[in-house]
């Protein structure tokens, strides 16, 4: 029963969400604060771990690759397939879950602790629409940093590969477009978009109906972090069982 009140408190704030907008100047400026703290300061995190972890993914399957029967361009191939798949789509939001889904609950859950989101209401706003809406329209753009993801870690893949020694230029390219199908990438950047609404709304709900002080903030954003985690480990695999399947 307490899980089934949890889903339709759920419920209720996204319904909230969408009902009684606030003035769209108002929201203008709130979405493009949004977008920086939730996108732009995020992006240093992103490309740090997406070019060393494209560079790892090159390494470990070169050093696997002892068989002199087994062409070299596999290398990139297998980069390639785990870059776009899988790692940048899934991982780094596992990563934003912790980054982006940390900020929202904690500066959300705040307000609530500081009465701020109550005097929003006595005000006549609708908090949930003024607090989340604009989070909710910022993580839209998180498939651009997925796309800065991929590019990245194919960028270090090649790095580590040909400064590694461990295949030639041509080779790499060459394995880079072996069997390349469009759909893969499209397949990737639909898994991103219900990613990015789950990073927006999951924290937003541990933040707008958190109860308590300063300690149950800190406690708040990690559940968030743990529920968020795993709701996107259950999207991925439903939405790979429904897109490629």
């Amino acid at each position: 029963m307490k899980y089934l009140q949890k889903i339709g408190q759920f419920i209720i704030m996204l319904r909230d969400v969408f009902r009684r907008m606030t003035k769209a100047s108002v929201l203008k400026d709130l979405i493009f604060k949004e977008i920086n703290d939730l996108i732009i300061k995020s992006l240093g995190i992103v490309v740090f771990v997406s070019f060393f972890i494209g560079g790892v993914v090159t390494i470990q399957t070169a050093l696997n690759l002892n068989n002199p029967l087994i062409p070299k361009s596999l290398i990139a191939f297998t980069a390639r397939q785990s870059i776009i798949l899988e790692f940048s789509p899934t991982f780094i939001s596992i990563i934003m879950a912790g980054k982006v889904g940390s900020y929202i609950t904690s500066s959300i859950g705040t307000m609530r602790v500081t009465e701020q989101i109550d005097a929003l209401e006595v005000m006549g706003i609708n908090a949930a629409n003024y607090l989340i809406f604009p989070k909710i329209v910022a993580m839209l753009l998180y498939p651009f940093v997925i796309a800065i993801s991929m590019f990245l870690g194919i960028m270090g893949a090649y790095i580590a590969g040909v400064m590694g020694g461990y295949i030639d230029s041509s080779q790499f390219l060459a394995g880079l477009q072996e069997d390349f199908i469009p759909y893969h990438l499209t397949y990737a950047f639909i898994k991103t978009f219900f990613f990015a609404l789950i990073l927006a709304t999951i924290p937003s709900y541990h933040g707008y109906y958190m109860k308590g002080g300063a300690l149950e903030v800190g406690q708040a954003s990690t559940t968030s972090f743990v529920w968020t985690s795993v709701v996107l480990i259950i999207a991925n695999y439903l939405l790979t069982q429904l897109l490629l399947s």
